[in-house]
């Protein structure tokens, strides 16, 4: 029997899309190539080589260390996250219908590839390396397509934050703009951004269609059409690097850290969720109630809420994340419940054809969350969950008149322990993927909690006599 790697590069019609990158390449003048995939936390690693050698990657492929989908990190105690130095190396082969020309670099290209097992190893050759979430996602994604015969589509709200430069061009923490919500004269002043970053995505296939200014310093938030999951994540990882590019280009830094600044709004990125079968939205109403969603949609939203506190792990995964929910005043989604156009819940149903997960932030991994999402929306359309007539009040108001709700974890130690405990959700990194992720995580917890914080020396510096 062949391998996952075999047949990958037996697919039908590869060697005619290696054929036509060819062409693309030589009709474009580009000379250089960015072999690229995702790390755990959503970095873009990968390697670069030589347009020339294309054809020899596109079929052999490149090779790197596991750890580089952990960032190649070490953990406090001096050991690699995830992989130690005497693991294997993965094989990343390019997918090809992702390649694309660099619209600021035009001799430059990138394409995304999946991450393999050598054919050569003891342990499952050629097999699918387990830690690359971008290839786990479109598997996922598949089985939840062939098991119910529907497919996710996703929608993001990706706020970040432009910031000023200091004068030796590392960033400051201080908005390029002021903290007014909708203004157009404070999105005017970033419109030279706005253009480029606009000017970019469209020329690598992001269908741009509204953006305004956000309520905290220097904050955007531009929108592209919605589409499969897997799409949505590959358009949200394109947009940080367009971004990134434009920070460089003119001067400004583009900040996707959840919380730089207390008594504002932090940088969310609420993912608008539908499910479909074919090009029927299944997530429609079916009674005379214009706003319920269809039962499918129910108990898909009961899913999720079900399984709301092991989502926030991955969802909101950075010890600075929970600033977020610890900063009152600024619709922080703190309860696991639902809605309509209510923003003190976890979920809102924001339009009758989809609803809005809230409980996520700026530097979410979107390949995890929406591996989360599936494992989650399957376990509530199997189980059919009922989550519950939609709470239209003010859930602080709610809560005042008796309601019990149950809070989401408030740190990034609670939210790893509820994740621990999810089996469901851990399905969602299979195998290596849970491994590096909770190795990389509570690395990050621990050195937070052995950290001594300006707080602590204000706080405790004269604590006695």
């Amino acid at each position: 029997m062949s391998t996952d790697l075999e047949q990958f590069v037996a697919q039908d019609g590869r060697d005619d899309g290696i054929e036509r990158v060819r062409r693309l390449i030589d009709e474009s003048g580009v000379s250089y190539i960015y072999y690229q995939f995702v790390s755990v936390t959503g970095r873009i690693m990968g390697k670069g080589a030589p347009a020339a050698h294309w054809e020899r990657f596109a079929r052999k492929g490149f090779q790197l260390v596991y750890g580089s989908t952990a960032n190649l990190f070490i953990d406090r105690h001096g050991d690699y996250i995830g992989y130690g130095p005497e693991s294997r190396e993965l094989v990343g082969l390019p997918d090809v219908d992702t390649f694309c020309v660099l619209p600021w670099d035009p001799k430059t290209a990138r394409v995304f590839c999946t991450l393999f097992r050598g054919n050569e190893e003891e342990n499952e050759p050629g097999a699918f390396l387990s830690s690359d979430c971008r290839g786990n996602l479109r598997r996922i994604h598949a089985e939840f397509e062939a098991d119910t015969g529907l497919h996710l589509r996703v929608g993001t709200e990706p706020e970040m934050m432009w910031l000023k430069l200091n004068p030796d061009g590392t960033p400051s923490v201080e908005g390029k703009t002021k903290a007014y919500c909708y203004h157009i004269d404070q999105f005017a002043e970033l419109q030279p951004l706005i253009h480029r970053v606009i000017e970019y995505s469209t020329a690598m296939g992001l269908d741009m269609i509204q953006g305004d200014h956000e309520d905290a310093p220097g904050q955007l938030e531009l929108n592209w059409q919605f589409d499969r999951a897997e799409d949505t994540a590959d358009r949200l990882t394109t947009y940080r690097q367009i971004c990134k590019q434009v920070g460089r280009e003119m001067g400004a830094f583009p900040c996707f850290m959840p919380k730089p600044f207390m008594g504002v709004s932090a940088n969310g990125c609420h993912h608008n969720i539908s499910l479909w079968n074919g090009d029927e939205n299944a997530f429609l109403p079916e009674g005379d109630n214009p706003r319920m969603p269809s039962k499918l949609g129910l108990s898909a939203i009961g899913g999720v809420l079900e399984h709301l506190d092991a989502l926030t792990c991955i969802t909101s995964p950075t010890v600075n994340s929970y600033r977020r929910m610890w900063d009152t005043g600024f619709w922080a989604p703190l309860y696991a419940d639902w809605g309509y156009q209510n923003r003190t819940t976890a979920l809102r149903v924001s339009s009758p054809d989809r609803f809005e997960y809230r409980s996520v932030d700026s530097s979410v991994n979107p390949y995890l969350s929406m591996a989360g999402l599936l494992k989650a929306m399957g376990d509530g359309i199997k189980r059919e969950l009922d989550p519950g007539p939609p709470e239209e009040r003010n859930i602080y108001q709610a809560m005042a008149d008796g309601k019990e709700v149950r809070k989401i974890p408030m740190t990034l130690g609670d939210a790893l322990a509820a994740l621990e405990r999810d089996e469901v959700i851990k399905s969602a990194m299979p195998n290596e993927m849970y491994t590096v992720f909770s190795h990389y995580k509570r690395d990050e917890w621990e050195r937070f909690c052995a950290t001594v914080t300006d707080w602590d020396v204000k706080e405790y510096l004269d604590i006695l006599p």
